[in-house]
């Protein structure tokens, strides 16, 4: 296991349930930001946070444009809103152009978050409908970091973890109960 600075999770239809289950798993001190691009409705502008902080130990925000990047948050892209990571550790949202139909886009999010972090960054991508996230978990194998993707046999819908696995050569295929083991051994060594 790699030194990860920052964890970046992309999701789609089918992974709300398993959103829950890692919020719910992960310790109060948590020594890592979760940056979480989740395709959700625009329509639908507040209660999401809401309903995942009903489970989670972390404190789960929707950030503000320029907000600071802390360890031990869970940062959910906002409705309607790409969620990008900067160079000075803080976060930019957008309402630029619908990437593969989303907003916020999942390659948007692990494309910036690759880019700061590095080899110090852990991406996983779980089950959706579409190809979104496969490009960004190239950028992020490319720049050095560390790939899981949802084993498509327990994904709701297989497209995104598949479009994943077509697009490079991702480190692990993971059930739900073992990304999140990987999350809490990550935890403790660090």
């Amino acid at each position: 296991m790699s030194n990860y600075k920052a964890i970046v999770i992309g999701g789609s239809a089918g992974s709300f349930q398993l959103v829950l289950k890692i919020l719910s798993v992960l310790p109060k001190d948590f020594k890592f930001p979760v940056f979480f691009a989740l395709h959700r409705s625009k329509e639908i502008r507040k209660g999401f946070a809401e309903a995942l902080s009903i489970k989670s130990n972390l404190n789960v925000v929707e950030p503000l444009d320029k907000q600071i990047i802390r360890p031990g948050n869970a940062y959910l892209a906002p409705s309607n809103y790409h969620m990008l990571i900067e160079l000075g550790f803080t976060i930019a949202l957008s309402t630029e152009e619908m990437v593969k139909f989303s907003r916020p886009a999942i390659n948007l999010t692990f494309e910036t978050a690759s880019y700061v972090y590095r080899d110090k960054l852990l991406g996983i991508l779980l089950s959706g409908a579409n190809s979104d996230g496969a490009e960004g978990m190239k950028k992020i194998k490319e720049r050095g970091g560390y790939t899981i993707v949802q084993n498509p046999d327990q994904a709701m819908i297989k497209t995104m973890p598949e479009a994943a696995i077509k697009a490079t050569q991702i480190d692990q295929l993971m059930s739900i109960d073992e990304i999140c083991s990987y999350l809490l051994e990550l935890n403790d060594k660090n």
